[in-house]
C-alpha cells in the first residue's frame, strides 16, 4: 500500500505600519545628514545604537524609511535579508544606511566597514545602488559618510 502525501503551500500576510515620510531630494550627505536627523528626532541616539535604510527612487527622492534594528549602546545586529526586503518592496533605486555611534567616535568599524561590503554585494543582485553610508556622531553637525571618504 502506498501513502499520498500532499503538500502545503503557505502564503504569507505582511501588515506594514507605515512612518509618514517627507519627500526631500537627497544630492549629497549634509543633506541626507539634516533629513535623517529630522527623521530620528524621537529616537535616543545618545544611549544605544540603531540601524536604519533609506530608499531613494531613480531621481534620489526618498520613498521609504526603515528601521532594520535597534541594539546596545556599542552595537547592533543587522539582517541584510530585510534591507533588501525593504529594498524591493519599495521599488527602490539606491539606498542610503545610516546608524550611529553613541560614543562619537568618528571612526568606522570593522562591522561597519564589513556590513556595508556585504548590502552592497546584495545590492548589486538587484542593480539597487548603495548611495552612502552615514554614521551619525551626534545632532551637532558631526557625522561620518563613507561617500565622501571614498570608503564605498
Amino acid at each position: 500500500m502506498s501513502k499520498v502525501f500532499k503538500s502545503v503551500v503557505y502564503e504569507q500576510t505582511i501588515k506594514y505600519n507605515g512612518i509618514s515620510i517627507v519627500k526631500a531630494k537627497i544630492n549629497s550627505s549634509s543633506v541626507a545628514y539634516e533629513y535623517l536627523l529630522n527623521m530620528l528626532q524621537h529616537e535616543g541616539l545618545e544611549h544605544k545604537e540603531y540601524f536604519y535604510a533609506l530608499y531613494l527612487n531613480k531621481a534620489n527622492n526618498t520613498i521609504s524609511f526603515s528601521k532594520i534594528s535597534e541594539g546596545g549602546i556599542s552595537g547592533t545586529v543587522v539582517d541584510v535579508r530585510l534591507i533588501m526586503k525593504h529594498a524591493l518592496d519599495s521599488l527602490a533605486s539606491g539606498i542610503i544606511l545610516v546608524h550611529n555611534h553613541p560614543s562619537g567616535n568618528p571612526k568606522a568599524s570593522e562591522a561597519d566597514k564589513n556590513i556595508t561590503s556585504k548590502i552592497k554585494l546584495a545590492a548589486e543582485l538587484f542593480d539597487i545602488s548603495i548611495m552612502d553610508h552615514i554614521i551619525i556622531l551626534d545632532r551637532n553637525g558631526n557625522y561620518k559618510s563613507f561617500a565622501d571618504d571614498g570608503e564605498l
